[in-house]
């Protein structure tokens, strides 16, 4: 039982270590995406979409968690025509983040154009 207590509370050690030591990979990583999301907002304002789309490609490949990226993306795919893409983006963003009112209305405004699109293109 002593045995059993020690191995618990060494697990529970290694595993407080392992928590601390990652804390400052996972700054390190929104720090990055951040930046990538950032400088994709400043060559998209200026027309420079595809370049905008790679930055926050690279935003989530560095931080997939980070749902300001997503829906980032999500803009520059739905820009570019590139709606299927553009949808996963905007989900992804809302799963992240679902109390974003910023991110819904985004997706919810992609939503509305493009099924409306979609039922015109049937027709």
């Amino acid at each position: 039982m002593k045995t059993r207590a020690l191995l618990l509370a060494r697990a529970a050690a290694v595993a407080a270590c392992l928590v601390a030591a990652a804390q400052p990979a996972l700054a390190d990583a929104r720090s990055t995406a951040k930046s990538q999301v950032d400088f994709g907002i400043k060559v998209a304002q200026n027309g420079l979409w595809k370049e905008a789309i790679y930055r926050w490609e690279k935003a989530v490949e560095a931080d997939a968690t980070y749902a300001a990226a997503w829906n980032n993306l999500g803009i520059g795919y739905e820009h570019e025509g590139r709606f299927e893409d553009a949808r996963k983006a905007y989900e992804k963003a809302v799963a992240l983040d679902p109390k974003n009112v910023l991110i819904r209305q985004n997706y919810d405004l992609f939503k509305e154009i493009n099924d409306r699109a979609k039922r015109r293109n049937d027709r």
